[in-house]
């Protein structure tokens, strides 16, 4: 009979041995984090990326409104709760491969029915001598019991390390939004002091067009010019009035972008006076490509969603072992509860081990490992293309940077010349030496020339904020 146990054990670990065996190749890829060496040839290691956001924006009314921002941004509210989340399946994670201890307690009845075998020998047995087998049979239990799956493979502390690098994506997930919500409410606040100093603009032009108009209907009473160019004046006065409320309507539209970034109704924003074209873009330092990798909160988020895509095979691939769990009870049980206390006649116990491996139809472990080393591969490529993204921002808003400073200059040239073109076209007007199409035309082309110098400077002021969130500032 030992014999017949042994070879019945033998028979057992074999099986286990092949089952273990027969584990389908690892097919995975390797990221490659190669970036440039530089942009444009600089060794600057210098990083704008380093500076804290409130020391990067200079303007308290912008910093006052990013800081209402990171308290009260519904988005970033959500950002947080993701955290949380991933906080707890850490937890959970961990306790899965520590020893699981439960307390147990039960009462109840046990009546056999008499005419079986249990029922019969129950009838002829005797508790004590002369006193028969209560019917029906009490039943009390109290005991402690544990359960625990011995992490031989390392399957169930890999689930966990998987766990934390999701748990840690995140965090940088959040750091993310951070960035963008700073990015988003600075672009936003620069287009809503470009859109005032086009409304002043306007104003402005609406002044300068009446003076024009009456020296137009001055030269129609002396018969110089007809009906035809007051009416023509009267038109392009009107026409300039009816752009401030085009302007108006996306001051309205922008402030309410800004208070729902805040979480708030709308109101109105308070903003700084101060004249557009004196706001300086900040000096930009880009470093060197290879700290993205640190700054950019996106690639670090990708990076540990690798990392846990990895892990999440070698848990894939520890489905194919045999697994080792061990189970163990201790109490105490007797039919009355003044006996159940009694040692050792209430007592019992047990302590078993089980080695238990996949054999037959092991199709659904295989399907998880395929897609586990799928999502893998899948997680590489969104790593790679996460880096390529990054630097090729970066290199767009460097030369973003460079040809709008020599835009702005040139721009600037064309607005001084076109200004001084409107005195001159009207002294030429009132000595009859230009038409007033002339005059209309000039006026019309310097009111252009002012709002694409205004377009062109908040330009710039964007490309400077968004090369400080395409290097990854802001977040920290």
């Amino acid at each position: 009979m030992p014999r017949r146990k042994y070879k019945y054990i033998g028979i057992a670990c074999l099986s286990l041995t092949y089952a273990a065996c027969k584990v389908p190749e690892l097919v995975g890829k390797t990221a490659d984090k190669t970036v440039p060496a530089s942009y444009n040839n600089s060794q600057d290691s210098v990083n704008t990326a380093q500076v804290k956001w409130n020391q990067y924006f200079t303007d308290p009314y912008l910093v006052a409104l990013i800081d209402t921002a990171l308290k009260n941004n519904q988005e970033l509210n959500i950002a947080l709760q993701e955290i949380e989340i991933s906080r707890n399946e850490v937890r959970a994670r961990k306790g899965e491969y520590l020893p699981f201890v439960g307390i147990k307690g039960a009462a109840g009845l046990d009546k056999s029915a008499r005419y079986t075998n249990i029922g019969a020998m129950e009838a002829n047995t005797e508790i004590k001598p002369g006193k028969e087998m209560p019917d029906p049979l009490p039943d009390y239990l109290l005991g402690v019991y544990a359960n625990w799956e011995v992490d031989i493979w390392h399957k169930l502390h890999n689930a966990s390390k998987a766990a934390v690098a999701r748990y840690l994506s995140t965090v940088e997930g959040r750091n993310f939004v951070i960035t963008n919500l700073v990015a988003e409410i600075a672009n936003s606040y620069y287009e809503l002091l470009a859109l005032d100093n086009q409304l002043a603009i306007v104003k402005k032009n609406m002044e300068i067009q009446h003076n024009a108009l009456e020296i137009v209907k001055l030269q129609k009473e002396a018969t110089r010019v007809t009906e035809l160019a007051v009416r023509k004046f009267e038109a392009e006065v009107l026409n300039t009035q009816n752009l401030q409320y085009g302007i108006l309507q996306k001051i309205t539209e922008t402030e309410n972008r800004i208070n729902y970034l805040l979480a708030r109704y709308p109101q109105p924003v308070t903003r700084n006076g101060q004249r557009f074209d004196e706001l300086v873009p900040a000096s930009i330092h880009a470093g060197i490509p290879s700290q993205l990798l640190a700054n950019r909160p996106d690639i670090k988020q990708a990076e540990l969603a690798l990392t846990a895509a990895q892990l999440d095979v070698k848990v894939a691939r520890a489905r194919f072992y045999p697994s080792l769990g061990i189970s163990a009870s201790f109490g105490y049980q007797a039919f009355n509860p003044g006996y159940l206390l009694r040692t050792p006649e209430s007592m019992l116990y047990s302590l078993a081990g089980e080695l238990v491996a996949p054999l037959v139809n092991r199709n659904a472990i295989k399907a998880t490992y395929y897609s586990a080393n799928a999502t893998q591969i899948q997680a590489v490529y969104n790593y790679e293309r996460t880096i390529l993204n990054a630097y090729v921002e970066v290199a767009n808003q460097l030369a973003k940077i460079n040809n709008l400073e020599k835009s702005y200059d040139l721009k600037s040239q064309q607005v001084e010349k076109l200004t001084q073109s409107i005195d001159i076209s009207n002294d030429l007007f009132k000595s009859a030496r230009a038409d007033y199409m002339e005059v209309l035309m000039t006026q019309r082309d310097a009111l252009e020339s002012k709002f694409e110098l205004i377009e062109t400077k908040k330009q710039q002021l964007n490309a400077m904020v968004n090369i400080y969130q395409a290097l990854g500032g802001g977040w920290n």
